[in-house]
């Protein structure tokens, strides 16, 4: 799976064993929040960059006081029409201080990348022949926002002031 992130198409470092009957020794390893359960303080013992995978009934704020220790915060949107995930990353962003990846995976569709962005999402797991071409049509759709969002981007108004 293409992963594009801050706009680039990236080879990811993470080896995504969320839900896999073994976890891989070493490397950096994503998992869900079962595997992380299970085995959190073997995981980190390890001293390697750790992400989670967040299934859409999974609330940030079961994660809050790990994500220090974690690199990665894959969001899942298992179906186009569930929302959560929006909403879950605006958490992880303004409410959390999160820093780290904010990665959008399963039914990431490029009409929400544009949204998926202005929440605070910057890495996508995009299924397309051409990812990249594809992320940078959907995320040119707009250039000037009216509300404020996690993103940081200047709103209408602000530019507006800014110019006078």
């Amino acid at each position: 799976m293409a992963i594009v992130k801050n706009g680039e198409l990236v080879t990811s470092s993470f080896v995504d064993a969320s839900g896999a009957n073994a976890i891989p020794s070493e490397g950096a390893v994503i998992v869900n929040l079962e595997q992380w359960r299970t085995h959190r303080d073997e995981l980190l013992k390890r001293g390697t960059p750790l992400g989670i995978r967040l299934h859409s009934d999974q609330a940030p704020e079961l994660i809050a006081d790990d994500l220090p220790h974690l690199a990665v915060v894959a969001l899942e949107f298992p179906k186009f029409r569930d929302g959560r995930a929006y909403s879950y990353a605006r958490l992880l962003r303004e409410r959390y201080g999160f820093k780290g990846e904010l990665r959008a995976v399963g039914e990431v569709l490029l009409e929400q990348l544009f949204f998926m962005l202005r929440t605070g999402f910057d890495a996508f797991e995009i299924l397309s022949t051409d990812p990249l071409k594809d992320y940078r049509t959907a995320v040119a759709d707009f250039s000037v926002w009216y509300q404020p969002a996690a993103d940081g981007r200047p709103t209408a108004m602000q530019l507006r002031r800014a110019k006078h």
